[in-house]
């Protein structure tokens, strides 16, 4: 339990102003981790509101079941993807929720105490799945894949400009273990010159691939927005620019009455825009709080609002002659 004791929820006052919190309300944290967010959004919503929790990883589940426990009557922690959250919300008994949360950051209990190689400053096995019962191993993917998949994956989720040198690197290393013995591996061939660790983007990737994060992301952008009242708000934190420009791509893509060609003489799309943006730009810690928690230095908070639903919304070919005159 000492891990309760230093991890530390980004932005929370942020996060608490942009969901609205009121007393009494219904809210869904879709990646609950250590409840530290969960525990901030019960406290403002009282002892009326009720809150869903959903993750993937066992032991996040249990530290958040223990830090909620003053609110074990307003609180029901799922183990389940935040991709499908409309098929766990009727666990509460409501079809609508107030607002949702997704911080999309690993826990400080999954760096430091996970045992599955999340951080290349630990040597652990070569696991980095959220839900270790199922799906692919990174130890999988870096012990078998083709060289020209490594580089793919390397270069798109991770960034990395050096992705086919690394990833030839480690078929002729290869097979790998660990998490150490991996990141030893990138270290030799990128260096040591950068100011983070030469194999942080090659981890992300993996990590990335692992989970099939974006695409994740993407499906549990789509599930919030159908739940969500008229009024209700998304609130997403992103920690590098993969992330981010999708979360940024879809808000800015479901508040437009139109998403057909600029040029195109009649709209055939039928979209109708479902949210509201609350961000123009993506809210950032303050100094403080990155001095106080570095892991907080690369958050970006970006939030909208479910616009209002009606029983006869205007068709996307009414709204186009309107807003074209």
């Amino acid at each position: 339990m000492d891990h309760l004791i230093h991890h530390q929820p980004v932005l929370v006052q942020e996060v608490l102003d942009f969901l609205a919190v009121e007393a009494g309300g219904t809210y869904i944290d879709g990646t609950v981790g250590e409840g530290g967010h969960a525990e901030a959004i019960l406290g403002q919503a009282g002892p009326c509101g009720r809150l869903l929790g959903l993750d993937l990883d066992d032991g996040a589940l249990a530290t958040a079941k223990a830090r909620l426990e003053e609110w074990q009557e307003s609180a029901l922690l799922m183990k389940h993807s935040y991709s499908h959250m409309d098929d766990a919300v009727s666990e509460l008994g409501v079809e609508q929720v107030d607002a949702v949360l997704l911080d999309l950051g690993l826990s400080s209990l999954q760096l430091e105490g996970s045992g599955r190689g999340f951080s290349f400053r630990q040597d652990e096995p070569l696991d980095m799945r959220f839900d270790p019962l199922n799906g692919v191993t990174a130890s999988e993917v870096v012990n078998t894949y083709p060289q020209d998949r490594l580089t793919s994956i390397i270069a798109r989720y991770g960034e990395e400009p050096r992705a086919r040198v690394i990833a030839r690197a480690i078929v002729q290393g290869r097979p790998f273990s660990s998490s150490h013995q991996l990141a030893e591996v990138i270290a030799s061939i990128v260096g040591r010159t950068r100011r983070v660790h030469p194999a942080t983007r090659t981890f992300q990737a993996l990590r990335m691939a692992v989970n099939s994060e974006l695409d994740r992301l993407q499906a549990g952008i789509h599930s919030a927005i159908g739940l969500l009242k008229s009024g209700g708000r998304l609130v997403i934190i992103s920690y590098h620019s993969l992330e981010d420009r999708i979360v940024k791509q879809a808000f800015v893509h479901e508040a437009k009455n139109c998403v057909c060609p600029p040029r195109a003489p009649a709209c055939t799309c039928g979209h109708v825009a479902t949210l509201g943006l609350l961000t123009r730009r993506p809210i950032t810690p303050s100094m403080k709080e990155v001095q106080a928690n570095p892991r907080s230095r690369s958050a970006r908070l970006r939030a909208a609002e479910r616009l209002p639903r009606q029983n006869s919304d205007p068709t996307c070919e009414e709204v186009v002659r309107k807003d074209r005159g």
